[in-house]
């Protein structure tokens, strides 16, 4: 039986050591890590995802994103056909996003963020910050690995931009009630996980250890505990 090729895409300024809790049966699939590239100058979404395509080498893969990695696998749909593709943690068109990311796309304040605050806030919490803080943070360097302020910028913005106003109905949405970055009550057709954060790859690992190839092999499921 050949094994199902299944490529995961981190979130935002994260490493694919998100997925490192993330177990499926050996005997049905083949797990494969994406990783994020640094964007070329005045890069579109569209072409900086060309390039992760090639990095792409079986023929109808599950593609797996989290955050702002969901909204790049659905952006491959566009240039490959998929087995399934499955979004964690993010949303499938710019209409899920909350009001303060729609305000800052129509404002343009997203240019005024200062990138390298990443740097400037784990130096102070690695000072003066509180042992609960401290161990926060090394949790946080140990995932969250991407620093170059070119990347971040140009991240923030093509999340922001980003175009999509309808659902593609065939992709599949993992979603936590408890998410702080896309609140659930603007989500549609998701399965929620009960107490799931924005972090959830990581917090919530038996969750998904227990019925994400479930949600690959089968074609109608139930909503799962």
């Amino acid at each position: 039986m050949n094994k199902i090729p299944v490529y995961f895409m981190p979130g935002m300024a994260a490493s694919s050591k998100i997925f490192e809790k993330i177990h499926l049966p050996e005997e049905r699939f083949e797990i494969f890590y994406l990783e994020w590239l640094s964007p070329i100058d005045k890069e579109t979404l569209t072409e900086y995802t060309a390039r992760i395509a090639a990095l792409i080498h079986h023929e109808n893969p599950v593609l797996i994103g989290v955050s702002f990695g969901g909204i790049i696998v659905q952006e491959l749909t566009k240039v490959m056909p998929t087995l399934k593709t499955i979004i964690i943690s993010s949303v499938r068109s710019n209409r899920e996003f909350p009001l303060r990311i729609k305000l800052a796309k129509s404002t343009k304040i997203y240019k005024l963020f200062p990138t390298n605050w990443l740097s400037e806030i784990e130096g102070t919490l690695a000072k003066f910050g509180s042992a609960k803080q401290k161990k926060k943070l090394n949790l946080y360097q140990q995932y969250l690995s991407i620093r170059d302020p070119k990347y971040l910028d140009w991240a923030f913005e093509n999340v922001i931009k980003w175009n999509r106003n309808q659902a593609d109905a065939t992709v599949i949405h993992i979603h936590g009630d408890q998410d702080e970055v896309f609140p659930v009550q603007h989500i549609h057709q998701a399965i929620v996980v009960k107490g799931g954060t924005h972090a959830m790859i990581i917090y919530k690992h038996q969750w998904f250890n227990k019925h994400l190839s479930h949600i690959i092999l089968n074609e109608t499921y139930e909503q799962l505990d």
